[in-house]
């Protein structure tokens, strides 16, 4: 891809470098309306899992005295014997690849397996095993069929560890590998896609996370400190579709590569008054700790209790669950789910229900109190009533049957598609694609765009503030203030200065429009 870049200083509409000109040319400075306090934890797209967090930021987990999250026993391997830890002893490189090819040779149906034409040309493969090199999870293929490969990856870790290495990344023409070591739980991505290390280590983070959300990290360090060599699959099992549907997000939604959510536009005066009926049905229950709606993928509204923040990695994994599945729709549930960044050693309990038959948006009241159900039952039925009773549900409907705003309505030509992410708020808004991108080819070729834009912004040996590149399929233009980043796809000759022209056209828009686009409040019980 040929590409040119110019800093902030460098570019305006010209296209040419002058002295004296205002740091960021004629771009438009736009900071959206946002709340004093959001109801999700701000990130920056670039940070790494272990850094999303506030530092010292204590409203981020439950205050001991007052929550308590549930930590369930249940399905722990308690009676199991502990077996002695199996020392792994140091091998070398030869040897490694003496007892390779040799477990191969004897292994025909992995040889099968892995020799298919299928298997092969997938262009991302995931695997996870436990330190003792147990299969638990891969992508394609059955980790049976794939004994020999997890126990070649696990002595791999194992060998770059008797020296005090950690094994991070191997990289050769066109294939790439990277391992991520979490505790008892290894994670390895082989890929040939464009994605930078810190994308896929984000990805891997991700399906670490739920893992964690079944388990906790509280029951999953005991259940290896138990019994090194204890096969997971038996504690995951019916988790895998969990791990399958969020891969598949991770592939084809911008969200999880931006780190923020999308809020399902509405006016924003029906959004408060969506927002206030479950505040007025809801703010006598103690240990109430969420109340999320959401429908179509996207957020609808969001309560939560005072000084309790939620990340946008843990809504995540909330609309993974709701979205991976169905048996929702048939009836009320009540499920534990653990948030790793909210608290990752403990449950919150979870009421999970559709509004109704007719509007199918899905409402989430989580609480830290297990004998919770029927009081958020009924909780839950009086939403219902006076949402109906207000038409509220109608106006919800006609918002998830609103199939998006093309970027043709939005009076700006030269741009094809974009991305823009409210910094403050951790939420983004695009429109919905429009041709060259409307196949699942072109909208996998659009989000690999993005990602070289977004890896080439953050990158942390040089980040840029502002990023122009171009090629024979499309002009990309990527923009990061203090505020919010954006992302825009032109057409391939689109000048320098049409391009910043239309950028200054879209922040206006969304300036415009930005209380039905976001959630610029954050209300609590």
């Amino acid at each position: 891809m040929a590409s040119t870049m110019k800093s902030n200083e460098d570019l305006d509409e010209s296209g040419e470098n002058h002295e004296g000109k205002h740091p960021e040319g004629n771009l438009l400075h736009f900071e959206p309306e946002v709340a004093v306090e959001s109801m999700l934890v701000p990130t920056d797209s670039f940070e790494s899992f272990e850094q999303e967090a506030p530092a010292g930021s204590a409203s981020l987990q439950p205050d001991s005295n007052l929550l308590k999250c549930q930590n369930t026993e249940e399905n722990t391997p308690d009676k199991v014997a502990r077996d002695t830890d199996t020392n792994v002893a140091s091998r070398s490189i030869s040897e490694l690849s003496l007892v390779s090819e040799e477990c191969i040779e004897h292994q025909h149906v992995e040889e099968e397996l892995s020799n298919s034409k299928e298997w092969r040309s997938q262009e991302k493969h995931i695997f996870i095993l436990s330190s003792a090199g147990k299969p638990i999870y891969s992508r394609h293929g059955s980790e049976d069929k794939l004994v020999t490969l997890f126990g070649v990856m696990q002595a791999l870790v194992s060998f770059i560890g008797d020296d005090g290495d950690t094994i991070r990344s191997i990289h050769t023409q066109g294939t790439s590998f990277l391992f991520l070591i979490k505790g008892p739980i290894i994670l390895a991505c082989v890929y040939k896609s464009r994605e930078s290390v810190a994308q896929i280590t984000v990805q891997l983070n991700y399906v670490y996370s739920q893992i964690v959300s079944v388990l906790t990290l509280e029951q999953l360090t005991r259940i290896f400190e138990q019994r090194r060599n204890y096969d997971l699959r038996r504690l995951l099992a019916g988790a895998e579709r969990l791990i399958d549907h969020l891969l598949i997000a991770l592939e084809t939604q911008p969200a999880l590569l931006l780190g923020a959510v999308q809020c399902l536009p509405l006016v924003s005066t029906t959004r408060d008054a969506i927002t206030n009926v479950i505040v007025s049905s809801c703010n006598k229950i103690k240990k109430l700790v969420f109340a999320i709606l959401v429908g179509g993928n996207q957020l609808v509204t969001l309560i939560r209790m005072k000084n309790f923040f939620l990340h946008p990695a843990d809504l995540h994994l909330i609309l993974n669950l709701v979205n991976s599945s169905e048996s929702f729709k048939a009836a009320e549930s009540w499920t534990p789910i653990c948030l790793p960044k909210f608290s990752s050693d403990g449950f919150l309990h979870a009421h999970v229900s559709y509004l109704a038959e007719d509007c199918q948006a899905c409402l989430l009241l989580l609480t830290v109190d297990p004998d919770l159900f029927f009081p958020l039952s009924e909780a839950k039925q009086k939403i219902v009533e006076k949402l109906r009773r207000a038409s509220l549900l109608q106006s919800i409907n006609a918002a998830l049957a609103h199939t998006g705003t093309p970027v043709s309505q939005l009076g700006v030509p030269e741009a094809r598609h974009f991305l823009y992410k409210c910094k403050a708020t951790a939420q983004f808004w695009g429109p919905v694609p429009a041709p060259p991108y409307q196949t699942t080819e072109g909208a996998k070729r659009l989000l690999d765009q993005y990602r070289v834009l977004h890896h080439r912004l953050h990158a942390p040996a040089q980040p840029l503030k502002l990023l122009y590149l171009q090629d024979n399929a499309e002009t990309m233009l990527g923009w990061v203030t203090t505020g919010f980043e954006l992302y825009v796809a032109f057409e391939p000759l689109v000048t320098k200065a049409n391009a910043i022209g239309a950028v200054n056209k879209i922040v206006r828009w969304i300036k415009k429009d930005d209380n039905g686009l976001f959630i610029t409040n954050a209300p609590t019980f």
